[in-house]
């Protein structure tokens, strides 16, 4: 009975300790299982586009292609975009740069107006965007590529992230998205980066629930002796 009164001591008082994390731990991983990762990351909305075949036989000549300081490129992309193909340059010596397939001529950086069109190709929605505010520091929010535009629609709350200098969309966050992350930021109780599960407070609140566990499993056949006793 002596190890039933410390199990049920520690189960106790650990359990209370612990209780509201355990919660969200619960709440959170059943809204994890309930929603899709589809519909969390909008891909649902992504306009879909047909295949084309891509030729490097109407490019510009390459070699007029050079960074700030005069340098070739290090890496040269081409891709097919809503209005045609592009070129994306890395340089050593400086951020990358988007240019026109056929003429090579420099697109980027990108003013509010083309981050608003890329955007408006990417989705599937039939209203325009509201807004394109420049976003220059990462944010819990979006931690891609900056300088970057976030194109904002009314629909669901989507936000659209358009890179200024490769007009590419490398983020969508919708308010199902931002309900995911505040839940995630709860489970591994990183209130402010929403990224780490390896820290200590985690670490130590884990072992606090694993203790109260335990202690509670030790407990069963006590409570179920008990429980005979009583009807008998």
């Amino acid at each position: 009975m002596r190890l039933a009164r410390i199990a049920s001591f520690v189960h106790k008082w650990l359990a209370l300790l612990v209780g509201v994390q355990i919660i969200f731990w619960v709440v959170s991983g059943l809204f994890f299982t309930l929603i899709p990762i589809e519909q969390i990351r909008s891909e649902h909305l992504i306009r879909p586009s047909a295949p084309q075949t891509l030729s490097t036989a109407a490019l510009g000549p390459l070699d007029a292609i050079r960074g700030p300081s005069g340098a070739s490129p290090t890496k040269l992309t081409l891709e097919q975009r809503a209005n045609g193909p592009v070129v994306i340059a890395e340089f050593a010596d400086g951020p990358p740069a988007l240019y026109d397939g056929a003429t090579l001529q420099r697109l980027s950086p990108l003013d509010a107006d083309e981050a608003r069109a890329i955007a408006a190709a990417h989705v599937t929605l039939s209203a325009p965007p509201q807004a394109a505010t420049l976003v220059t520091a990462n944010t819990p929010e979006y931690g891609g590529p900056v300088p970057a535009w976030r194109v904002q629609f009314a629909e669901g709350g989507l936000a659209v992230y358009v890179a200024q200098n490769t007009g590419a969309v490398t983020a969508r966050r919708s308010d199902v998205w931002r309900l995911y992350d505040a839940l995630w930021a709860l489970h591994i109780m990183d209130w402010e980066n929403h990224e780490d599960f390896n820290h200590p407070l985690i670490i130590i609140v884990t072992a606090i629930t694993l203790l109260s566990v335990i202690a509670g499993v030790i407990l069963i056949p006590y409570r179920i002796r008990f429980g005979r006793m009583r009807e008998r």
